[in-house]
């Protein structure tokens, strides 16, 4: 049985800028808040992160910076994966060198590959480092999947310790349960779905919505684990539309656009992300007025 990296929310952190660089000084406010908040777990240079517009030296500083500031309060997970197996290779070991608690690999996007290469992939980067790794599959954002098949067989490495899913298949989900077993930590990968996915055996989320609400996520994953899913599928219902409302362009415009209005002052996305449309930004300030969440 593999332990999981951690139970409950992590924060799939939005990574601050100012003048066009990253502004540490507000990254560590951000993670303050959230060792404050019963966060389990940052998630770095992940997609909510833009680790796809961060420069290699930029992102393993980002990984450094957060280390440093978690400084032992929270796990934190690397966001180190890449469309080229040597590159994510370079970037986990950094990662590792710098002292993070668990990897989190995205499927290789655009160029794709069979399901035999990405289950050399994925194996070739497990070999190269002694610290955990959680797959991410979010065909959504890559064009591909991980089959059952393909999961059954890296459940089977130990340095493989965990799947974020994003999928929105619940059949597939349980097939991947019934495949792997304890071999395999599930953990969801949409806001929308937490509940759900918990009922069945998933240990938590890797949550954008955590990024303004993450006393709110910590404790809706607190009432699943103790099994009070009647006060959280409450939740789940509650926030449907706050949650889909931070949806409503392409992740992280609008977590973005949402933080600036509640007064966090997190600056904007790197392009090509931008602000939202006119008519999405009203939208999004209308449903943070109905939640409270604007002063």
């Amino acid at each position: 049985m593999k332990q999981p990296i951690f139970t409950g929310s992590s924060v799939a952190i939005i990574t601050p800028f100012k003048n066009g660089v990253i502004d540490y000084e507000k990254f560590k406010e951000l993670i303050d808040i959230h060792a404050q908040s019963g966060t389990a777990a940052i998630t770095v240079s992940g997609t909510t992160g833009e680790s796809s517009t961060l420069s290699d030296d930029e992102q393993i500083e980002l990984i450094k910076k957060c280390v440093e500031f978690v400084d032992g309060r929270m796990k934190v997970i690397a966001g180190t994966g890449s469309n080229e197996t040597d590159h994510a290779v370079f970037l986990s070991k950094e990662a590792e060198k710098v002292g993070v608690d668990a990897l989190l690999l995205v499927t290789p996007y655009y160029n794709k590959t069979s399901q035999h290469g990405l289950v050399k992939h994925y194996l070739q980067v497990a070999d190269s480092v002694n610290v955990p790794i959680i797959l991410y599959s979010v065909p959504s954002r890559t064009g591909m999947s991980i089959s059952v098949e393909s999961l059954k067989i890296l459940s089977e490495h130990p340095n493989i310790n965990g799947l974020k899913d994003a999928n929105s298949d619940f059949e597939k989900l349980l097939a991947t349960f019934a495949a792997c077993g304890d071999n395999l930590n599930i953990w969801s990968g949409n806001d929308t779905e937490v509940v759900p996915m918990m009922a069945l055996g998933a240990k938590g989320v890797i949550s954008v919505w955590a990024n303004i609400a993450p006393l709110e996520v910590a404790e809706l994953t607190k009432a699943c684990m103790e099994g009070n899913y009647k006060k959280a599928a409450k939740m789940q219902v509650d926030a449907y539309e706050l949650v889909r409302a931070l949806f409503i362009e392409t992740n992280p415009m609008p977590i973005k656009a949402a933080m600036n209005m509640m007064g966090y002052n997190i600056g904007e996305p790197r392009m090509p992300l931008c602000e939202l449309i006119p008519q999405n930004e009203e939208y999004l300030k209308k449903v943070l007025h109905k939640y409270n969440l604007l002063k």
